[in-house]
């Protein structure tokens, strides 16, 4: 009987693993096991609230000469799947430049559907807020950074039906979303129909809708090979964004997908593509003022 047992638990187990195991996962696991760990202190899985995916890396920079200020980082994965983990590269990457950078998880569909894992972001930027100073880090001119699914993330806490409960709104100096879907119909998507309550209509839900002027500086790149989301997210929110009398500039990355784009971060590549040298460029606009 426990032989049985054991291996009925070995099948769970596979299944699991192969349900939440993907292609991306497996080149993110490589792309980390290649990235450097000299450049930054790590402390893992801080509890930011407390249930389970309420946790949060922290990424500290070595580079005292240029100490930056604090990057919060949202992950996509259609709002399904993903973890902090699989983005020590970018963690690294930016903390070679001198920011200290806390990327989340937060609660994921469909057993969660929206706003749970825009409020998880709102509560993980309160905790950070409030342990700054055991935390050694500064929530002063703090920027969001979401790919995909987190650009939706990132976005919605600032703007949404839900976001004047956002007490945080004027320490945010930049937002910057990479591959974003901010404006389209989830009903009946097979990719976002699981994050979304299909009684509420889109239009009370994308932050294109929810748009209130603000001196946050707002930098949406879009990735120039981009199958899953369409660029008229980006352009439509950008002119949401500029009617409102909001800073928004978008950038089109050469040469990377909806998946790429976000790994051609990795110190050891980003060389080779623009998304870093742009992402810097916006971040010294946005820190110049």
């Amino acid at each position: 009987m426990k032989l049985i047992q054991q291996v009925q638990d070995n099948v769970i187990w596979a299944k699991n693993f192969y349900q939440e195991f993907r292609l991306y996962d497996l080149a993110s696991y490589s792309v980390n096991y290649l990235t450097p760990k000299d450049t930054f202190e790590k402390e893992a899985h801080l509890p930011y609230g407390l249930k389970a995916r309420q946790r949060l890396d922290l990424y500290k920079s070595k580079n005292a000469r240029q100490k930056r200020p604090l990057i919060v980082f949202v992950h996509g994965g259609s709002w399904k799947h993903g973890n902090k983990r699989d983005y020590m590269f970018l963690g690294e990457t930016f903390a070679r430049e001198g920011f200290d950078v806390a990327i989340i998880n937060y609660h994921l569909a469909p057993e969660h559907v929206f706003p749970t894992f825009v409020d998880d972001l709102a509560q993980a930027i309160h905790y950070l807020t409030q342990n700054q100073s055991k935390l050694n880090v500064s929530t002063d001119n703090m920027i969001l950074m979401g790919h995909s699914a987190g650009a939706f993330n990132v976005m919605s806490v600032m703007y949404s039906a839900q976001s004047q409960d956002f007490k945080h709104r004027d320490k945010i100096k930049a937002i910057i979303g990479l591959a974003g879907p901010y404006h389209f119909d989830y009903k009946n998507d097979p990719l976002a129909e699981h994050a979304f309550d299909q009684k509420v209509p889109y239009q009370q839900v994308m932050p294109y809708y929810f748009v209130q002027p603000n001196q946050t500086k707002h930098f949406l790149l879009i990735a120039e090979q981009d199958h899953l989301v369409g660029n008229k997210n980006s352009f439509d929110l950008d002119q949401a964004l500029r009617e409102k009398g909001n800073h928004s500039h978008i950038a089109v990355i050469p040469k990377t997908g909806h998946l790429t784009i976000v790994g051609t971060l990795a110190s050891f590549v980003s060389h080779y593509f623009k998304t870093k040298r742009t992402i810097m460029h916006f971040l010294e606009e946005a820190l110049d003022d």
